[in-house]
């Protein structure tokens, strides 16, 4: 039985540990990191964020410096609006980054907050 990508991402959800976008606020001093394409990311970011794809993501954390070392730091993951932070999230967790958690809503919901941006 194949699933769909929001079978996959409800499946995630289940698995993980999501927060509201007044949760993740409180915790700008956390690692921000936006799982969306670079493009996305240019047009605008949470202050701070560092910016992984999330097709890149398996390959790239371990050796990126910011997360080098850091498997029990918090870590907002966002991307658009949810999903693929869900999936990121739940790899994340799978690798050992206990902290990891999901921004619910994403970028789109943080800007509809009317929070700040870079």
């Amino acid at each position: 039985m194949s699933l769909t990508a929001q079978a996959l991402v409800a499946a995630a959800k289940q698995q993980i540990t999501e927060i509201d976008v007044a949760t993740a606020q409180t915790r700008l001093s956390s690692l921000l990191l936006d799982v969306r394409e670079p493009a996305e990311y240019a047009a605008g970011h949470l202050p701070g964020a560092v910016n992984i794809p999330r097709g890149l993501l398996e390959f790239k954390i371990d050796s990126h410096p910011d997360f080098q070392g850091r498997q029990q730091a918090d870590i907002v993951v966002y991307c658009q609006t949810g999903g693929r932070s869900a999936l990121a999230t739940q790899v994340l967790n799978q690798m050992g980054y206990s902290g990891a958690v999901s921004m619910a809503g994403g970028f789109k919901a943080w800007t509809e907050s009317g929070l700040s941006v870079e």
